[in-house]
């Protein structure tokens, strides 16, 4: 027997990540191994979760991956632990049009079967918080909201008048509340939350907070009413046939560092699984590049750090070689800026890239693309043949000028017949894009990756 449970939201801003953050810390102080998630593609929130609790934190993404894939990487991770902790995404019925369990923290609540447990707001509301939680139980059959946390709730007198209305309308326990903590303050910037790598010296307030949730949150009640039983035949997902050993004797430069860290642990565990050799290295950082057949950069923040990306002019140098060489190079985002010619950040400075990719990409005031697509291959590439199609999420403030003729044909959630942009590059053994995947969607997808990396050496 362990425990799980999704930390839902009546909408975004409702204070899921601060309070995510405070029970990791506050039930891994108790000595309990705690498996956090996140629900969605968001890479930031992962970060913290990892940070506070010293466990790789995993993302549930109902839009790129099938369901048994899912509920595979779910258990795989979650029957480790003593609390599986999975938070949710904007509001508890939120994700794709106005089907409240497509692609929503609902949905994914039902189908690994956990109960959830909602944040509301209590900030200047007394009775009328029953009816908002009575709305969130009873609008979904299936799904259990099994406890209510408030958050923003300072005195004890506003507590109790809560938790009398709701537990007395509803019959839904009222488990605790979080006042608001002026110290606690999650920074943000343009893509959401700082990064977990920037803020590496903020373990007090993580302490702070797992404070205040040990004091105002009846832990012990909360876990008496999130018991799982175990999905054994869930456990481990499975590896195509022809993926095991595929990458044997292939090693992988995988970009990590302040710039570079957006991506998924089970696309890093899955290149692993195929029997590829993973080197990380940094290109703030280091002056060479490991020697490779793969090199996978990721997307993260290279526009914040312009100046010392193009300051390490021996790395850009080193990367440069490595396509020329054949090196089979794959780019997300903030991967793709850093492969163009230059990179124009917010305040207009212009500065020098790798120079891969003949193009200029430049940062904008909101967001140039924002959203689920789907993207179908108009020629072969390193990761999709002609005519496959692949799903993923764009998220993004700069645009890519290039001359460059684009290989994906991009439709929104891919359901329209005729795309609604085209995008990505491929040049030699090369592919850059907006596009972040999740690999096990389609783990076959890597075998295109591969031979182009089998083919230079």
């Amino acid at each position: 027997m362990m425990h799980g449970f999704v930390i839902g939201g009546t909408h975004s801003g409702s204070g899921k990540t601060t309070l995510t953050l405070g029970l990791l810390r506050a039930l891994s102080r108790r000595g309990l191994r705690v498996q956090p998630f996140k629900v969605g593609p968001d890479y930031i929130d992962t970060g913290w979760h990892s940070r506070v609790s010293g466990v790789t934190s995993r993302n549930l993404d109902a839009f790129m991956l099938p369901e048994d894939s899912l509920r595979a990487l779910f258990w795989r991770q979650a029957a480790k632990a003593d609390v599986a902790l999975i938070e949710g995404v904007m509001g508890l019925f939120d994700g794709l049009g106005t089907d409240p369990l497509a692609c929503s923290t609902a949905g994914m609540a039902r189908l690994l079967d956990c109960p959830v447990i909602l944040t509301v707001d209590g900030k200047a509301v007394s009775t009328s918080a029953a009816a908002t939680v009575q709305g969130f139980a009873n609008l979904v059959p299936g799904i259990k909201v099994a406890g209510v946390l408030l958050n923003r709730v300072n005195s004890p007198s506003h507590y109790a008048l809560l938790k009398a209305a709701i537990e007395q309308h509803t019959g839904i326990p009222v488990l605790g509340r979080l006042p608001l903590l002026e110290s606690i303050r999650l920074p943000e910037r343009h893509l959401g939350l700082v990064t977990a790598q920037d803020e590496l010296a903020a373990a007090p307030q993580w302490d702070a907070l797992a404070d205040a949730i040990t004091e105002h949150v009846d832990l012990d009640a909360l876990l008496a009413l999130c018991r799982l039983s175990p999905d054994i035949e869930a456990v481990q997902p499975v590896l195509p046939a022809a993926l095991r050993g595929a990458g044997e004797g292939l090693t992988l430069a995988l970009a990590e560092d302040e710039a570079f860290n957006f991506y998924y642990p089970d696309n890093l565990d899955l290149l692993e699984a195929c029997g590829v050799r993973l080197v990380r290295f940094s290109p703030l950082h280091d002056q060479t590049l490991p020697q490779c057949d793969l090199l996978y950069l990721g997307g993260g923040y290279p526009e914040l750090h312009g100046e010392r990306l193009a300051g390490n002019y021996s790395m850009r140098q080193a990367i440069l070689a490595a396509h020329h060489a054949g090196v089979a190079i794959y780019a997300e985002c903030g991967g793709l800026m850093y492969l163009g010619e230059q990179l124009i950040d917010q305040q207009g400075q212009h500065w020098p890239m790798v120079g891969v990719l003949p193009g200029t990409s430049s940062m904008g005031q909101r967001l140039t693309r924002f959203g689920y697509c789907q993207a179908e291959a108009m020629q072969d590439t390193s990761l999709a043949a002609c005519g496959e199609r692949l799903r993923g999420h764009e998220f993004h403030y700069s645009d890519f000028v290039t001359e460059l003729p684009p290989v994906f044909a991009f439709s929104k959630h891919g359901s329209r017949a005729l795309p609604d942009w085209r995008g990505g590059y491929q040049l030699g053994n090369t592919l850059a894009s907006y596009l972040h995947l999740h690999f096990w969607q389609a783990p076959q997808m890597l075998l295109h990756w591969f031979a182009r990396g089998r083919a230079q050496a």
